[in-house]
């Protein structure tokens, strides 16, 4: 067991404008680490290829063993257009600073 899924839930911080509008650089987000993902969801996400990297984007579609996930900035978001797919850690759920709200 990972250090990620040892708890059902976990605070991440963003960093990186891919997410906006919808999260923003600095933005605190709760992450359910054993959420099922699905299209659509703000997703908690690593790549093969950058095994150390975490990445916040939004699930697209499954793709294989993993999924299809893409910022919301396109112009300024590295995901699986180029990355191929990612591994997802869990689903966004709320982001609580710094205006708290659910992630839809």
């Amino acid at each position: 067991m990972s250090g990620l899924d040892r708890w059902r839930w976990r605070r991440v911080l963003v960093r990186g404008a891919s997410m906006v509008p919808a999260l923003r650089d600095g933005d605190v987000v709760v992450v359910r680490t054993r959420a099922t993902a699905r299209a659509g969801d703000v997703v908690l996400v690593r790549w093969a290829s950058r095994p150390a990297q975490l990445s916040v984007k939004r699930a697209v579609r499954r793709e294989g063993a993993g999924w299809h996930v893409v910022g919301d900035n396109a112009f300024g978001s590295t995901d699986s257009r180029e990355l191929g797919p990612a591994a997802v850690l869990g689903v966004v759920a709320w982001r609580l600073w710094p205006k708290p709200r659910r992630i839809r």
